[in-house]
């Protein structure tokens, strides 16, 4: 319960419970909103808590199964926020300008990635030592602007299993777009938005940069926790099959040490041949000379 209230104080210094004004809001955001002041209205931080953990627990898991989660913020306030965090755990992130059909248009998006990538490769290798100066600044130019809009997505190789959006109304078509497709939501939703669009929502003040901070940051921890918890199992794993061939010589070792012993016979002792009886019974005779 502790650590609980000294989340809600943090959250309450960062301004997370400031909503927009009155005429601004959204009534399906109302089991969301504590109070009105000033005309302003005033989100409930236990429920921001609740909603809080209930989703970075939900991306904990998802991010411990090894699928990829993308950060989506293009405000200016969230660009360099969600740029650092998505950083810190090596996951996709859109900050510039959600492309139309980057997720419903997979495919199209993946060979403009690949082409800024080769652009890059033969810059750097001196493939185009040849060709004019014009027409590798050109290229240049192509290659900075693509890496503007899609650089964060370079090493994402098929669709994301979830979206973590700073602002739902803003990526309204991040939002269509995953819904579509049955990609799961997770995102901040001031008190101008339908929290019922997004599957997990998160009541909170989704224009301060100090509240966007803080809600990506406890995501971000817990994300980390999942790949973390991840790659201990994988330790243990590759340890447990490491002991398993370890083994493995040993038995069959120790059961061709038993069948040896069973073809000798109980006691490890070679078995005594058997006589083979002859005519009379008693073995066999000595062929009579004619």
């Amino acid at each position: 319960m502790e650590n609980n209230t000294s989340l809600q104080q943090q959250l309450l210094e960062a301004g997370v419970h400031f909503g927009h004004l009155r005429k601004k809001w959204n009534p399906k955001m109302l089991p969301y909103i504590y109070a009105e002041k000033k005309g302003i209205h005033i989100i409930d931080l236990n429920k921001t808590v609740e909603c809080l953990q209930e989703t970075a627990s939900a991306l904990k898991a998802i991010a411990k199964s090894g699928k990829k989660i993308m950060f989506v913020g293009t405000k200016k306030q969230a660009k360099e926020i969600v740029t650092e965090c998505a950083q810190r755990v090596n996951m996709p992130y859109v900050t510039e300008r959600w492309l139309g059909g980057m997720l419903t248009n997979f495919n199209t998006v993946r060979k403009s990635v690949k082409k800024m990538q080769s652009i890059e490769k033969m810059l750097g290798d001196g493939s185009f030592d040849n060709i004019t100066k014009k027409e590798r600044l050109q290229l240049s130019r192509d290659r900075d602007k693509m890496e503007k809009v899609l650089g964060g997505i370079a090493q994402l190789g098929r669709v994301p299993a979830a979206l973590f959006i700073i602002d739902i109304g803003h990526e309204h078509i991040a939002m269509a777009e995953a819904k579509r497709l049955g990609i799961t939501t997770f995102g901040m939703v001031d008190t101008n938005c339908d929290p019922n669009k997004v599957d997990y929502p998160v009541p909170a003040n989704d224009d301060a940069t100090k509240s966007i901070a803080i809600i990506a940051n406890y995501i971000t921890a817990a994300i980390a926790e999942g790949l973390a918890e991840r790659q201990a199992e994988k330790a243990d794993e590759g340890e447990e099959v490491e002991e398993n061939t370890d083994k493995a010589p040993r038995f069959a070792l120790e059961e061709e040490e038993d069948k040896s012993g069973a073809r000798r016979g109980g006691g490890g002792k070679p078995m005594p041949k058997r006589r083979i009886a002859g005519p009379g019974g008693g073995g066999r005779r000595p062929a009579q000379k004619k």
